[in-house]
């Protein structure tokens, strides 16, 4: 499990479905996802829509540095120098 996750965090399928709104609640108010477990197996995570999105984004950034690395190493990357001079071009009126 995450490293912000505690045992409260964690709740059997059938704890879950007893108390659906409560449950729904608490995420909202913590921002901290629950996960359900099955048969003692993690099987699925509830978690608020705004951290979701959020996470969401960090996936998109990360993504994106990943494929600019990628790019460098394979010589289809500008210089340092010809990025600021593009820059600086579109800038300048």
């Amino acid at each position: 499990m995450g490293k912000n996750l505690s045992n409260e965090d964690v709740i059997p399928i059938s704890g879950f479905r007893a108390n659906v709104s409560w449950f729904i609640e608490k995420v909202r108010k913590t921002k901290r996802p629950l996960v359900i477990t099955q048969h003692g197996k993690n099987v699925a995570v509830i978690m608020d829509v705004t951290e979701y999105e959020a996470l969401l984004e960090k996936l998109e950034v990360l993504t994106d540095i990943q494929i600019a690395q990628s790019q460098v190493k394979q010589g289809q990357g500008l210089s340092h120098e010809d990025a600021k001079n593009i820059v600086l071009g579109r800038i300048q009126i």
